[in-house]
């Protein structure tokens, strides 16, 4: 990059308080000479800068703003365009490009306690039925994506130990496990009096899951928070 062009980029920057002249003189370079030089036709190191702008404007909105100046260095390199990190800093900087960061994982939500308390476990941590139809558990577990968090409830039967029902959300509302019964429910048949088992999380002991249960003529059931099910 040339001196004038060192000089405009830094005129640029708001945390700049620096004079044009000021620079100059420390650069070597007349305050007369930048003026015109910046006045000048693009030259072809300024439209490179310009189209490596763009680039790495794209790859931080292609990433929805979640990536810093590293990960964009690494798709600059990926696709052969040359440039180092502290360049790709520079840019983001300048173009106030400010990554996202992701929250640390926790959880929010609070379960119903007095509805838990209530709640049989008529399971007993006994995960086998002799027929279909009969006892079905569910939980949710998380993905972590690029993105941030995105959540899977699913339902299983305890008789063929196959996902039958599931759902997707970016979040741990009710509507997550009420969809993923919703769905087994389409889809395979459930026994009159069959038992419903899972944790004590809220979005099952809310009253729209509880009665959603009800209404298709399950008994709930609850064990502790986090061993609803037994794999293997």
């Amino acid at each position: 990059m040339s001196k004038y062009e060192y000089i405009d980029s830094l005129k640029a920057e708001p945390a700049n308080l620096n004079s044009v002249v000021k620079m100059c003189h420390w650069l070597t370079v007349s305050t007369s000479g930048f003026y015109h030089g910046v006045s000048r036709p693009q030259s072809a190191t300024a439209a490179r800068r310009a189209a490596l702008i763009d680039r790495v404007r794209y790859f931080f909105e292609e990433s929805d703003g979640a990536y810093g100046y590293r990960r964009i260095h690494a798709d600059l390199a990926a696709e052969q365009t040359e440039c180092s990190p502290e360049l790709v800093r520079q840019f983001m900087r300048q173009q106030h490009l400010v990554a996202c960061q992701p929250r640390p994982f926790r959880i929010t939500t609070a379960a119903d306690a007095e509805a838990a308390a209530r709640m049989p476990d008529l399971v007993k941590r006994d995960f086998t039925a002799d027929r279909p139809g009969v006892k079905f558990v569910g939980d949710i577990t998380y993905i972590h994506s690029w993105q941030g968090f995105i959540y899977l409830a699913t339902v299983i039967d305890c008789y063929s130990k196959k996902v039958i029902g599931w759902s997707i959300a970016d979040h741990m509302r009710t509507e997550l496990v009420a969809d993923a019964l919703w769905n087994a429910a389409a889809t395979t048949r459930i026994e009159p009096d069959a038992i419903w088992h899972s944790d004590r999380g809220s979005g099952y002991t809310s009253a729209e899951f509880r009665a959603l249960v009800t209404s298709l003529g399950m008994r709930s059931s609850m064990g502790r928070t986090g061993v609803c099910l037994l794999t293997g």
